[in-house]
Formats: C-alpha cells, structure tokens, sequence
C-alpha cells in the first residue's frame, strides 16, 4: 500500500499555485516521484520551471489542506490516484494532459472497464432527455460504462440511464469531490456517488469556476472509447468535449435533428466532419466492434416476443403497452430495450415505439 508520505508529496505539488500539468510531467520526468521532487535544490528546480514558480515549490504551504484531503481520502468510498499508480485509467494516461490527481468517490473499478462519453445541450427538449436517457441505458446494458459531466439538461439523463443497467456511470466534476454542482442534480450525484463513480482531478473545495469546465471535458473524452453527442447548439460546450474526443483519437458520434432545430445544429456540424450518424444503439455498438448486452435471463425470454403482439403495427407509447400486456412500466421499457438492441423496435419522436418486422 502506499504510504502517506507519498501521497502527501503529490497532493502538496498539486497545490503549489502556478504549477500546470505538463511542467510537473517534466518535474517528474527530470527528478522522479514528488518527494524527489520536493527534496531537489532551487538551482536544480529552476533548471525545469521558472525561478518563480521552484521558490513556490519549496516554500512553505499550509499542511492543513494536505491534511484535509489524506482524511478525505481514508474515509470509505473516497480515494485519491495518482499518475504513479497502476489502478490509474489507461485510456486516460495515452491522452496529451492527463491530470496528476484523481479524486474518486464510488467505484473505482469502473475506471477498468469501456466507457462511452454522452454529453450534450444543458438546455435540452423534453425529446433530447429522453434519447439521451434510452440510449445511455442500452449502451449500459451493453456493457459500456457512461461517461459525462454531471450537467443539466443531456449529461443528467445520460447518467440515470447508466445507472439504470450493469454498465453504470462516470460523471466528472468540474469542482472538487466534495462539491456536487448543479444543486439541482445533487440527489443524482449522490446516487452516482453509491451506484457509480465520482472523479475529479480538482483539490477539495474547488468552487465552480467556468474555466475548470472545458478542463474537465478532456478527462470525460479521455476514459471513453467514443463520444457520442445526443443534441448541442452550434456554440455548446459539447462540441468541445468531441473536438478533444477526436484529438484523442476517440470515435465521434452524433444523434442528428430537425433541421429547423438549434438544439440539433451541433450535431449536424459533426456530422458534415465526419461524426458517425447514430439512429439506434446498435449503430453505435458495432462500430465500437460490441454486439449488445449479456444474454437476457431465461424467465424472460417467453415474455420478450409476446410484447411484439401487443406492440402491433401502429406506433404506441409506453402506459398504452402497460395496459394491453398488463406488465408494469419498468419491465416493458426493459423488453423495449431488448427489442430494439435486436433490431425488432425502433424508438420514435414523442416517447413512441413501432415494430420494424
């Protein structure tokens, strides 16, 4: 296990103000691991950084914060990785600037697993929610981990529908762990906290700043395999996180609209460079080489091609499926998702479902 010592000297050196990402790569690359660090020479320091910013590093800091963030740390659930660590994401440590630091709350074995990225508009129509929601269900069941930023609007809903199958859900802060912001989906980070997995490469107590956010946005790109953008403005934050997705070298996919909709010219644009055109969760699963989700248990399977035969022809919502097959809402959108990962149903505009065979 490794001692606090060590993780007190990564902490400390993440505090020192001025101090980015890649100068302390290169502090790490010239000396070794942070103790070294800290116990090398001014000369030595300036040789790397400048004069200003090695008298920072040797200077004296308030140990409370250090303090602070080794008990957070101890407690259950919370943990802190650092570049040094072997549990520290793969995926994450080949991109250009991955973070130092990683606070975790949760389940860091979801870091182990493939992830998919699902961002889009804050602001989002009632039909963005609902894609954004189904979709990440599938790709959960599927066995991908969704991966987005804790946002209102596209990132909430992706993230209940992660949580809703065995794939589970990421949401990386742009404040420290402590802090779940928006207040409005404190409830949701609280349950992600449990089910899922908190990260945050900011110290404790980080408020939120706006510039943290498109910093944070490298990371949800980073520990995905692909990004998928569900509905974004020409001017959405969303296009950032694919931007890097791409840089990254990750697959981009976008979920297309109407073309009188701004909520849908973001994705249109990704899509004229070359974004992949996503209308089902299988579209995006094969390309990403995965066939869908385990097998369905065998109890189920009688009821699953039943549900068709209520479903009939004609498009049909939810509650009308509820009352002509008598099952509850959760196991027919649970059949649903079978159905359509099958290629038997495809979802619809206004919450519909019709039979594709």
């Amino acid at each position: 296990m490794r001692h606090d010592a060590d993780l007190a000297a990564w902490i400390k050196l993440s505090l020192v103000p001025g101090l980015g990402g890649q100068s302390l790569r290169k502090l790490l690359a010239a000396f070794g691991l942070p103790q070294q660090i800290l116990a090398a020479g001014r000369a030595a320091l300036a040789s790397i950084v400048s004069a200003e910013i090695a008298a920072r590093i040797l200077a004296d800091l308030d140990s409370s914060a250090v303090d602070a963030a080794l008990e957070w740390a101890a407690a259950e659930g919370n943990a802190v990785l650092t570049l040094a660590d072997g549990e520290y994401p793969q995926s994450l440590l080949e991109t250009p600037d991955p973070p130092a630091l990683l606070y975790l709350r949760g389940r860091p074995e979801l870091l182990a697993r493939p992830g998919l990225a699902v961002v889009g508009s804050r602001n989002a129509t009632p039909q963005g929610v609902s894609n954004a929601e189904h979709f990440a269900r599938a790709f959960s069941a599927a066995g991908l981990t969704i991966v987005s930023g804790l946002a209102l609007g596209i990132d909430a809903a992706a993230h209940r529908g992660g949580l809703d199958a065995a794939g589970s859900t990421i949401a990386v802060l742009g404040t420290g762990a402590d802090i779940l912001y928006p207040q409005r989906n404190r409830a949701l980070g609280e349950r992600i906290a449990r089910e899922g997995l908190i990260v945050s490469e900011f110290s404790l107590g980080t408020p939120p700043h706006g510039a943290n956010f498109p910093r944070r946005n490298r990371v949800i790109s980073g520990l995905a395999r692909g990004c998928l953008v569900v509905e974004a403005a020409l001017a959405s934050g969303s296009l950032i996180t694919a931007r890097l997705a791409a840089e990254q070298g990750r697959e981009v996919f976008a979920i297309p609209g109407s073309i009188h909709s701004p909520h849908a010219k973001g994705c249109h644009a990704l899509i004229k460079l070359g974004a992949k055109l996503v209308e089902s969760a299988a579209d995006l699963l094969q390309e990403l080489g995965m066939n869908g989700p385990p097998a369905r248990p065998a109890a189920i399977d009688p009821v699953v091609p039943g549900l068709l035969a209520h479903l009939g022809y004609d498009p049909c919502d939810i509650d009308t499926l509820c009352a002509r097959s008598g099952l509850t809402a959760a196991a027919v959108s649970a059949m649903l998702l079978q159905l359509e990962l099958d290629g038997k149903v495809a979802s619809l505009p206004g919450g519909l479902y019709q039979r594709t065979s």
